[in-house]
């Protein structure tokens, strides 16, 4: 059902495909009545037209983009605009967009949530920006409705920003890119590389967005193909499907790694855009008669089947039907994955599952940006018709992306078959998504229409023993397991029939609930602050050597932010730097806080303008050791701090507390085999923070040791590729090298001055 076509492919008329090989000008020739270059060929994808449109340098190989419009939810947004404030922030300078879909819980950490929703509602005000109360939308859904646009492009601070199906070219970054900015400067990258998504065909019935999405993650997460570089979704496949199929399966991008996607628009989009009020914001977008792409994947739709995957993360992919006939084989198989994610922290087993044969489910979500679409929901509606879910534990939650989506399926009285199945309907909540409500029973086993199925993301908690697991599926299949009284069913097996339902979006609901300032800023407008609400420490430039305490030392395969810094309930301290910072790893590695505040004593003592071997007794036999061979180094021009290594950290939520947390503990560095994505490289960055690269291998050096990088001010500045560092033994240095990978300008004088804060103070 999925081909990777390595190497550059032509797309000729928007259909035939040509190897680029030694015959490629000629076939393309026969097509088209001349020969095209692959230069101008590559300036011909959807996604070049649009770069091109939003770039500020001149250069296309160096992009400094622009982007229309910003957005941002409640464990974001309150960093962000502090940080822009610190910088002299007088007005937002484009459409910013403050939602609040993830702290929507405000019972947890008392009045934390709902005074960083107060805080929000007043910067909205006072700079000039639109506030989206709590349960009114998810984030992403009302940037699908109100938000985009053909040919537009949209910055958020959630790693799900994907709204490509409606012709929008959008990317999740941590909060400093959207700092940036509001501060009138660019996001800067290198052209990415383009890659072609061939769809044709048509899905079976029974098969939904969400089957498509994993199929494709299944393919290309674990080889790297799409990594970091923009899916373009092409060929006659594209028309086969609904706006609300192709967002479905637009919004799970994110988990391939690629950097952004865009899709060739339509009849289907220019609808889209017709129902929700704004038909001027149709642009029909296609790449032109030939169109370079680096690679290709080809989905032949009418093969995917119904698709499960399993924990701990998207890309563990299957077929319902190949789980459910290897069944025993494939949950061993989880389960020894187990664990590596969970360390072994607890046990782990879902081979108790199987009854008579069958696997038994303990619970379904239908929820969030991927799950909670209109026609999602009301296939699961059709499913669910006259069956019930039963009065066991098996239960079955849904949650609708936006007010004007509940309100439509009240309407049409798919609400009402939903709930009298058994099932309970909630409003616009991201939680199952990250780990805030509707936590299952220690041991259960969740299956969800979500975006992510990362450890803890059901909510559990190792360190206090316990565990829950989630697989994700599309919401058809998790219907049909429901219908089934929680025994996992693909959705082919539904003999029934799918109505057309027509949506008709209300646009008073927002127009009675949301506060938009129509960029019109109130400087009069005081912020209201709550007790959480915390400014960001004072952080110091970088010094001229560094010593860093290598203070946690994970060798998983890929480190997700999820462990770097929890979320669910942690996800309240997002707004209290110093607070939040104490949750830091305590999931992978709970020694850490520990490890990095005691050495980061020193630093804050060298900082006071005191000597640090007073705050620290290690720094005097450190630097004695260093002192034989750099005799210069001393506590005046060193600087002391940790460092973690990770195989390859950074893969999931673009959440720059990932790095902010490490900074505010002490943190240089992080030291790496590769970064999982280029937002979490960007985050370290942004935080003065060195992105170390090291080669694959055994390493030089072990937790606790201690590291000298000499001269590293020095390097950073005159753009030394490699970094000779030194482990301090007990009477020698033993070196090694470290890289630090290309860094632009301005990202050098960002980690020199050490943090964007620094960088941007006025």
């Amino acid at each position: 059902m999925i081909e990777l076509l390595q190497g550059g492919v032509y797309l000729v008329n928007g259909t035939d495909i040509v190897p680029d090989n030694a015959q490629a000008q000629a076939a393309i020739a026969s097509k088209t009545g001349r020969e095209v270059c692959r230069e101008e060929a590559s300036g011909n994808t959807i996604a070049y037209g649009i770069l091109e449109k939003h770039n500020t340098s001149g250069n296309m190989d160096k992009l400094k983009i622009r982007f229309d419009k910003l957005t941002s939810h409640d464990i974001t947004f309150v960093g962000i605009i502090q940080t822009a404030r610190a910088s002299g922030l007088q007005k937002f300078p484009m459409p910013y967009v403050l939602t609040n879909c993830h702290n929507s819980l405000c019972a947890v950490g008392g009045t934390i949530n709902e005074d960083d929703h107060m805080f929000g509602l007043t910067c909205a005000k006072k700079y000039g920006g639109v506030y989206v109360p709590p349960h009114q939308a998810v984030i992403h859904q009302y940037a699908r409705e109100m938000l985009a646009g053909g040919g537009k492009m949209i910055l958020g601070s959630d790693s799900h920003t994907r709204y490509g199906a409606l012709g929008t070219m959008a990317m999740g970054e941590g909060g400093p890119e959207l700092v940036k900015q509001l501060l009138n400067q660019t996001y800067d990258i290198n052209m990415p590389g383009v890659v072609g998504v061939y769809l044709k065909g048509s899905p079976v019935k029974g098969v939904g967005p969400q089957d498509v999405a994993l199929a494709i993650i299944g393919a290309v997460f674990k080889n790297g193909f799409v990594k970091n570089k923009v899916m373009e979704f092409v060929g006659p496949g594209v028309s086969a499907l609904s706006a609300d199929f192709r967002i479905g399966i637009d919004v799970m991008t994110t988990e391939t790694t690629c950097l952004s996607s865009i899709w060739r628009t339509d009849d289907e989009i220019k609808e889209f855009y017709e129902i929700h009020g704004r038909a001027d914001e149709f642009a029909e977008l296609n790449p032109k008669e030939v169109a370079y792409y680096e690679s290709m994947i080809v989905v032949e739709l009418d093969k995917v089947r119904p698709m499960i995957a399993m924990p701990f993360h998207p890309s563990n992919t299957y077929t319902i039907e190949e789980l459910n006939a290897n069944l025993m084989d494939i949950l061993d198989e989880t389960e020894k994955r187990a664990l590596v994610s969970l360390d072994g922290a607890v046990e782990f087993n879902l081979k108790n599952k199987v009854k008579n044969g069958k696997f038994m489910v303990d619970q379904g979500i239908i929820a969030g940006c991927a799950g909670g679409g209109f026609e999602n929901i009301c296939a699961a509606a059709d499913i669910l018709k006259d069956n019930f879910i039963g009065s066991d534990s098996f239960t079955l939650s849904v949650y609708p992306a936006s007010m004007p989506v509940y309100m439509e399926l009240i309407r049409n009285g798919c609400a009402a078959v939903i709930m009298e199945s058994g099932a309970v309907m909630k409003t616009a909540f991201c939680g199952p998504c990250f780990g805030a409500g509707d936590t299952p029973a220690n041991n259960a086993f969740s299956i969800r229409h979500s975006t992510r199925n990362f450890p803890n993301r059901e909510g559990s908690k190792l360190q206090n023993g316990q565990i829950s697991s989630v697989a994700l599926m599309d919401a058809r299949s998790i219907a049909a397991t429901a219908a089934n009284k929680g025994v996992l069913t693909p959705a082919t097996d539904f003999d029934g029939e799918f109505g057309k339902y027509k949506y008709h979006f209300d646009s008073k609901i927002y127009e009675n609930r949301v506060f938009d300032s129509k960029g019109v800023a109130d400087t009069d407008v005081e912020i209201q602050f709550g007790p959480n609400i915390k400014d960001w420490p004072a952080m110091g430039a970088l010094p001229e050597n560094l010593v860093l305490r290598v203070v946690s030392e994970i060798h998983d395969p890929v480190t997700t932010t999820d462990e770097l810094i929890p979320s669910g309930e942690t996800s309240s301290y997002r707004s209290n730097p110093l607070g939040l910072a104490e949750f830091t790893l305590s999931r992978k590695d709970p020694n850490y806080v520990g490890y990095a505040k005691d050495i980061q004593r020193a630093e804050k003592a060298r900082m006071a303008g005191e000597h640090p071997c007073q705050a620290h007794p290690d720094v005097k036999p450190v630097m004695n050791v260093i002192k034989k061979t750099f005799a210069e180094a001393s506590h005046e021009n060193t600087g002391f701090g940790s460092t973690i290594f990770a195989v390859k950290p950074g893969d999931g939520s673009a959440r720059e507390q990932a790095a902010s947390c490490q900074k505010v503990l002490g943190g240089w560095a992080n030291i790496a085999n590769e970064y999982a994505t280029k937002r979490y490289r960007s985050n370290l960055i942004n935080w003065g923070m060195l992105p170390f690269l090291i080669e694959e291998g055994e390493l030089p050096f072990k937790n606790l040791d201690y590291l000298f990088i000499p001269d590293i001010k020095r390097a950073v500045k005159e753009k030394e590729s490699v970094i000779k560092a030194y482990v301090v033994g007990e009477d020698s240095l033993k070196e090694f090298e470290l890289r630090l990978g290309e860094l632009t300008d301005e990202e050098r004088q960002i980690i020199l001055k050490g943090c964007l804060i620094n960088y941007n103070r006025v």
